[in-house]
């Protein structure tokens, strides 16, 4: 009996450890493949909620897949100029969040991420300075410079703050951008099917997320963060 008990319990260490490897080499290959899914303590949720609670009288709230030559930042800015100029709703009572998710996704990425990973040419993206595929992101600095120097102040001169399409100039004038960390997850995964690259796509999200661009909000899931926008925060749905 005694013989029998011994032979039992190594049986059992035997494959207790057996799993505690097994678990081990799981949670490794967990590790490496990526973080599909953000809990409440991944990101910013309390900076989501202060935007979702924004006290502005216009809310918008855009819901961006493709990157279509930027063609939605023309939107933003014909909604902020409109409202502004055309409704005579005060600046301060008018906000704006463009959800970048999908391929658009990217835009929310510096030229380090543009350049290394060539984005222009796997999403089609041309740099119109050069006619060629982009090798950095050409939606996000404008051609004002980084202090936003403008020669107008005309609201119908394209050398005017209020006809300028740029990502930091839309910003400047208060539209949030909100990039999607699923997408991103997606996206990575993508990316290395369609380059062959050999690196773990977590190890590129990780690089993406370090150059997100300056004032980007990473959500946890785009598709949700819409939803609260728009039944906790009242915001009107457009899609481009």
């Amino acid at each position: 009996m005694e013989i029998m008990n011994r032979i039992s319990r190594r049986s059992f260490v035997s494959t207790a450890a057996t799993g505690v490897a097994v678990l081990a080499a799981m949670g490794t290959v967990n590790s490496a493949e990526g973080q599909l899914v953000y809990t409440k303590s991944d990101w910013k949720l309390s900076e989501f909620n202060r935007l979702a609670k924004n006290p502005a009288q216009v809310k918008q709230v855009y819901d961006v897949t493709r990157i279509a030559e930027g063609g939605f930042l023309n939107n933003i800015k014909n909604s902020l100029n409109g409202l502004y100029f055309g409704f005579g709703v005060p600046n301060e009572q008018i906000k704006i969040a463009a959800g970048l998710h999908g391929p658009a996704v990217m835009l929310n990425f510096d030229d380090f991420i543009w350049n290394k990973y060539q984005i222009g040419s796997w999403l089609k993206v041309t740099d119109p300075s050069t006619g060629q595929p982009a090798v950095k992101n050409p939606f996000y600095l404008s051609k004002a410079g980084k202090a936003l120097q403008y020669s107008s102040e005309n609201p119908d001169s394209p050398e005017s703050l209020y006809q300028d399409t740029s990502i930091q100039a839309l910003q400047h004038r208060g539209v949030k951008v909100l990039a999607c960390h699923t997408a991103t997850e997606e996206q990575a995964r993508a990316l290395i099917a369609h380059n062959s690259l050999t690196q773990q796509p977590e190890e590129i999200v990780k690089e993406m997320l370090a150059h997100t661009l300056p004032e980007v909000l990473v959500v946890a899931a785009m598709v949700a963060a819409i939803a609260l926008l728009q039944t906790e925060g009242h915001y009107s749905y457009i899609t481009v």
